[in-house]
């Protein structure tokens, strides 16, 4: 009988996970967002890997080490006995998550920007923003070690949060004060937006072409995308989908799983 009962409750703690998993953020009461919070900390979001300009020794590398062949040599009084060989170093890509803040996205908002979090502390190179009508730079606030310091100074910081929507401008200080320093370059960039925008479609279209041409991958995540009967007919949803690499849902916990295979798989 106990071991009954032990199955019982497994299978209705399971139940409860998988009900949580698949709950709208924008429909979850608050008891329930606290739940989706505590299990995105089990979330791990893993990026793409490229070659570094660095070196390693390796036994068997392609490139032959100039230095260490001349330190050799010398230890034999001249002649080489061995070529030392060198590889190019391995290292994860760097993350950028844009996340949307706006009125629009109200019921969202704060469920993204706890998984940005979750990103910063589970992958290597990750760098956060926020925007509204401004884009504000995140990252350190997002460093604190307790989850509702760190989540009250981000929001503290925001000074647009549940406002308007300006994508377009938002991009084009992004590239300017950080895709020229080289942030963007090479980088897994991820958009979390609704699409609604009051802006004028054509510098959406503009910046996120400039942005595509720093990124190694662009990827959108839009949570109206969760419904089926869901088009992307937004103009700036519009405009940006010509550049996207990947275009996905992020509505509950279950799609941001999701999401954090797509980026380990890009």
């Amino acid at each position: 009988m106990d071991g009954e009962a032990d199955d019982s409750l497994a299978g209705a703690i399971a139940s409860a996970v998988e009900a949580l998993r698949r709950r709208r953020f924008s429909e979850a009461t608050e008891d329930e967002l606290q739940a989706i919070r505590d299990l995105m900390g089990n979330i791990v979001v893993a990026v793409p890997h490229r070659l570094s300009r660095r070196t390693r020794p390796a036994r068997r590398g392609p490139i032959t080490d100039l230095r260490g062949s001349v330190r050799a040599a010398i230890q034999t009084d001249g002649e080489l006995l061995r070529r030392p060989r060198r590889r190019r170093k391995v290292r994860p890509r760097r993350l950028v998550l844009i996340l949307d803040v706006s009125g629009s996205m109200a019921g969202y908002s704060r469920a993204l920007l706890h998984f940005a979090y979750a990103a910063r502390f589970n992958t290597a190179d990750v760098e956060v923003f926020a925007f509204g009508t401004r884009l504000t730079h995140l990252t350190d606030e997002l460093a604190d070690r307790d989850v509702d310091r760190a989540l009250a100074a981000a929001a503290e910081r925001v000074v647009d949060w549940d406002g308007g929507t300006l994508i377009g401008r938002s991009l084009a200080t992004l590239n300017r004060s950080y895709g020229r320093r080289g942030m963007l370059r090479g980088a897994v960039v991820v958009i979390c937006s609704d699409g609604l925008d009051r802006g004028d479609p054509q510098e959406i279209r503009d910046e996120m072409a400039r942005t595509a041409r720093y990124a190694y991958r662009l990827v959108w995540v839009n949570p109206l995308k969760g419904d089926s009967r869901y088009q992307p007919l937004a103009r700036g949803m519009a405009a940006a989908l010509p550049h996207l690499d990947r275009f996905v849902s992020g509505h509950n916990l279950a799609s941001l799983d999701e999401l954090a295979d797509i980026l380990r798989c890009l």
